[in-house]
């Protein structure tokens, strides 16, 4: 089945992987102000807190990777931060979205890449960042080991993405607004029927904060863990190559 039948594709494989690049095509133009509609601004405050833990001050002037870039605001988040001096490279599979952030800092590297093969040697960057970018891997354990291959022994990576919270009442209030209100807010500024949809769909299986933290450990990093924000809503992984 495919979208269209009503079924978002979220277990995986290659119709998951053309759902994603054709709803991210779509919403591109959309994507940045939604995202500080739909996260109350709060996302830009996350990405600063996981560049700090991305712990980039040991290689100022090294080479990080902005994993599932999109419109490359952690790219550009990192490229700020005041005595940063090294290059930065935003690899994505959906080329328009690339093209949107292309402006967001000086000295970014834009690549066109598929998550699952990256082009670029063993051991080539000091540090690796992800923002709301694994639940939308086709195979996300494949994923993992490709990033801790490009990773430098040492080197850091640091992914935000969406959970769910762990307590109540703040996980009902949260499940209401993420799969009743998101929704209805996505389709009317993005136009796009079920790209807003597909967000908490994912979420519901994609692995929880403390799994995830587990299959880190399993797929390539010597270290992994996690902080949960916002009582839960979201979750920042931080894993040790």
């Amino acid at each position: 089945m495919s979208a269209s039948d009503g079924h978002l594709p979220v277990a995986g494989g290659a119709e998951k992987r053309a759902y994603v690049r054709e709803m991210f095509t779509a919403i591109a133009p959309s994507y940045d102000r939604l995202n500080r509609i739909i996260s109350l601004r709060l996302d830009l405050r996350w990405r600063k807190l996981a560049v700090r833990r991305l712990g980039w001050e040991r290689r100022p002037d090294g080479r990080y990777l902005d994993l599932c870039a999109g419109t490359l605001d952690f790219s550009a988040t990192l490229a700020r931060q005041p005595g940063f001096r090294g290059q930065i490279t935003a690899a994505d599979f959906v080329l328009p979205m690339l093209r949107l952030g292309r402006g967001k800092a000086p000295g970014l590297q834009p690549v066109t890449a598929d998550a699952l093969q990256l082009p670029f040697p063993d051991a080539t960057f000091d540090g690796a960042m992800v923002g709301w970018g694994l639940r939308n891997l086709m195979d996300l354990e494949a994923g993992l080991h490709e990033v801790a291959r490009v990773l430098k022994p040492g080197a850091r990576l640091v992914s935000l993405d969406t959970c769910h919270p762990p307590h109540q009442p703040l996980r009902g209030l949260y499940n209401f607004y993420f799969e009743r209100i998101l929704p209805r807010v996505g389709r009317f500024f993005s136009k796009h029927t079920d790209a807003y949809s597909w967000l908490p769909e994912s979420a519901r299986h994609f692995p929880e904060p403390g799994a995830l933290t587990e299959l880190l450990g399993r797929c390539g990093f010597r270290t992994a863990e996690h902080e949960l924000l916002l009582g839960g809503a979201t979750a920042l992984h931080v894993a040790e190559r």
